[in-house]
């Protein structure tokens, strides 16, 4: 089966792809039938020989995954665009996971216990409240050693 695929080309850690046909079976990078473009992930730079890929679309050659999205993206041919990365299953619990405890924070945010101030009866975050007395207590702290080296010197 004849399949359109990248093959890797340039320097290490800067890609830049060849739009292949080759045999699925066979090694792209030496027997490949035909070049049909260029692909450069930095730029998105892409150069097709439109003509070429559709003679080999209608012999019968199949895209891989990614090059199918490149074709859709450059309108070449039609349809929908396929997932081209496929995500472990170990991974998809790790995101799941975040995403549970992104939402559980932003459930407790929402109920966090409101307090009114006694001088205009407005209502503040007790959270709020801790943090700024945190944040002047910390620069207290800073401007009273440095005080205390100005007075030995």
């Amino acid at each position: 089966m004849l399949r359109i695929r990248l093959a890797r080309v340039g320097k290490k850690k800067k890609p830049v792809y060849r739009i292949v046909v080759s045999e699925h079976t066979k090694d792209m990078y030496g027997n490949h039938l035909e070049i049909l473009g260029n692909y450069n992930p930095h730029t998105k730079e892409i150069v097709l020989k439109d003509e070429r890929i559709k003679h080999w679309l209608s012999v019968g050659a199949q895209a891989s995954d990614v090059v199918k999205n490149l074709l859709i993206k450059e309108d070449i041919i039609t349809g929908e665009k396929g997932k081209a990365v496929r995500i472990s299953k170990k991974r998809k619990t790790k995101i799941d996971e975040k995403k549970k405890e992104s939402e559980e924070k932003k459930e407790e945010a929402k109920e966090s216990p409101k307090v009114e101030t006694e001088d205009k009866g407005e209502t503040k975050d007790v959270e709020k409240e801790a943090s700024e007395t945190k944040e002047e207590k910390i620069e207290e702290k800073k401007d009273s050693p440095q005080e205390e080296v100005k007075e030995e010197k």
